[in-house]
């Protein structure tokens, strides 16, 4: 950043970027420009809620299907775990299971390519799949390519927990900025208590992920066609349901309207 020179009053100072000695000095912004210059809280929740994927309906609810990225986005979170169970299931060929599951998650990068659409979700899609494989494949168990969910689970658990916590509510960081609310929402301890309800009901939809899936890990290759299935039904499709439900519970009461 450029800053206009201009005289400088503190002691021991002459002109703008000379010393007493007359020897070139730097120039420091002031306390409340590094602070301009540093993203705000504020900022940092908006950029995250702009890129958190929900989009509002023309009647102001969530746009279930375009929150979810569309039925593009859907299938790229279900098509390559859907690959995956049937050919393995059919072939009991491990390897080629996950050969099969990684070349799905890539022909949606290479379909965003030519769709010239923005491959965030794809890339980290096609990640996921090839983390878990890898996984799969050094242990030789077919299970072990769902283990990564588990842990990313956890990690959503612990961190909305802590936003609850810390009274930054994960619900609210995304909601309020989509009502136009944006940080004002935590002046008023009853929307606080709002979203942090929010937070806890998409808490327990990660839950109720580990509490199914988790015992069917456990069984091995017994559970595994069950440990698949429910990781289908149980991915995007129940998260969105979560958020849509949050979304409902955190609505602000209706303004008192006096004639």
């Amino acid at each position: 950043m450029t800053l206009p020179e201009k005289p400088e009053t503190a002691t021991g100072q002459g002109s703008a970027g000379k010393d007493t000695a007359g020897q070139p000095s730097a120039i420091r912004p002031t306390a409340d420009q590094t602070t301009a210059d540093q993203p705000t809280v504020a900022q940092l929740a908006e950029g995250y809620a702009a890129k958190a994927g929900l989009h509002r309906s023309s009647n102001g609810n969530i746009d279930v299907l375009k929150s979810a990225g569309g039925i593009q986005g859907i299938a790229e979170s279900i098509l390559p775990g859907l690959v995956f169970l049937v050919a393995f299931t059919i072939t009991r060929e491990l390897p080629l299971a996950l050969i099969l599951a990684l070349a799905a998650a890539a022909a949606f990068t290479v379909t965003r390519l030519v769709q010239r659409k923005p491959l965030t979700q794809a890339l980290a899609g096609i990640a996921g799949v090839a983390l878990s494989a890898w996984l799969a494949n050094s242990t030789g168990k077919a299970e072990d390519f769902y283990v990564l969910g588990f842990f990313t689970n956890v990690g959503y658990i612990v961190a909305m927990a802590i936003s609850i916590a810390v009274r930054w509510p994960f619900a609210g960081l995304i909601f309020g900025f989509i009502r136009n609310e944006g940080l004002d929402w935590r002046k008023n301890p009853a929307r606080v208590k709002a979203y942090q309800i929010g937070t806890w009901v998409i808490i327990a939809v990660l839950a109720l992920r580990l509490l199914v899936q988790v015992p069917l890990y456990f069984m091995g290759d017994a559970g595994f066609a069950a440990l698949a299935t429910t990781r289908l039904l149980m991915g995007a499709p129940l998260y969105i349901l979560g958020v849509w439900v949050a979304w409902l519970l955190t609505r602000p009461a209706p303004a008192d309207k006096t004639s």
